[in-house]
This record gives structure tokens, C-alpha cells and sequence, in this order.
């Protein structure tokens, strides 16, 4: 089912989470539920050099399709420094199938200036934001 907002068709699918992690993966429980494995949630990471330094960590969203929902989307996702200012941004096709949940991988290549905080903002069009920090420490 769309949904009509101002003119403007609007898809319903939901972002239950979003969080930086080392490693995914994926199995089948008993019954043929499906798992998923996640390794490594992190929300800081010590620096691999000094900055300036681009760090590539993998951002996993997990995401919800409603029964009545057609499961085709676009995830949206926009790196912000602590000035608010676009590092990265990376925008992808979405489909999970009605009734279903699904996982996307969004791998960003980012350039800390300095030591501090990197802001994932991810939504599906037309949804709401959710916010994920990533902080860069000082080499261990």
C-alpha cells in the first residue's frame, strides 16, 4: 500500500536498527527461522594512524517490510561530522518481501580531520532518521 504525503507516494518499511560492526552473518535456526550473527558492534574505533586517516567500516541496517507494504524502498544514508557538514553518503535500492525482514550493508569510506565523532543518518524515503555515532579515539 502507498501512502500519499503532500502529492508525494511514500513507502512504509521500517529501520529497526542500524549499528557499526566487524563482522555479519547469516544462518538458519531450527524450524527455518533465519539468524543473524552480529560481531564487533562498535561505536568508537582507536584511530589506525593519526588524522587525517579514512577508516571503511561496515554500517549493518536492519530493516522491517509491513504485510500490506509493497518491499521496495531506497535507503539513504549521509556521513555528518560534528559540524554537521557531509563526509559520505551512500544511497541504495531496498527490497524486502511483505511480512519480512531484511539486512542492508553499507560499507562507508571515511575521512576523520581530526579525532571525533561521525554521524550515520540513515532513513528509507520517507521515513525518519536514525542515528548511529561512530567515534575516532587516538591510536592504541
Amino acid at each position: 500500500m502507498l501512502r500519499a504525503t503532500a502529492g508525494v507516494a511514500s513507502i512504509r518499511m521500517d529501520i529497526l536498527a542500524a549499528l557499526f560492526v566487524e563482522n555479519l552473518g547469516q544462518r538458519q535456526a531450527v524450524g527455518g527461522a533465519t539468524r543473524i550473527d552480529l560481531n564487533g558492534i562498535m561505536f568508537s574505533l582507536a584511530a589506525p594512524s593519526p588524522p587525517p586517516v579514512t577508516v571503511s567500516p561496515h554500517l549493518v541496517v536492519l530493516l522491517r517490510c509491513r504485510p500490506d507494504e509493497p518491499g521496495q524502498g531506497t535507503l539513504e544514508v549521509e556521513f555528518l561530522d560534528g559540524d554537521g557538514k557531509q563526509v559520505a553518503r551512500n544511497v541504495q535500492p531496498v527490497m524486502v518481501q511483505p511480512g519480512k525482514f531484511g539486512r542492508q550493508l553499507v560499507k562507508g569510506e571515511l575521512t576523520y580531520e581530526e579525532y571525533g565523532t561521525i554521524e550515520a543518518h540513515c532513513h528509507i524515503t520517507g521515513g525518519s532518521d536514525v542515528v548511529v555515532p561512530l567515534t575516532l579515539l587516538p591510536p592504541a
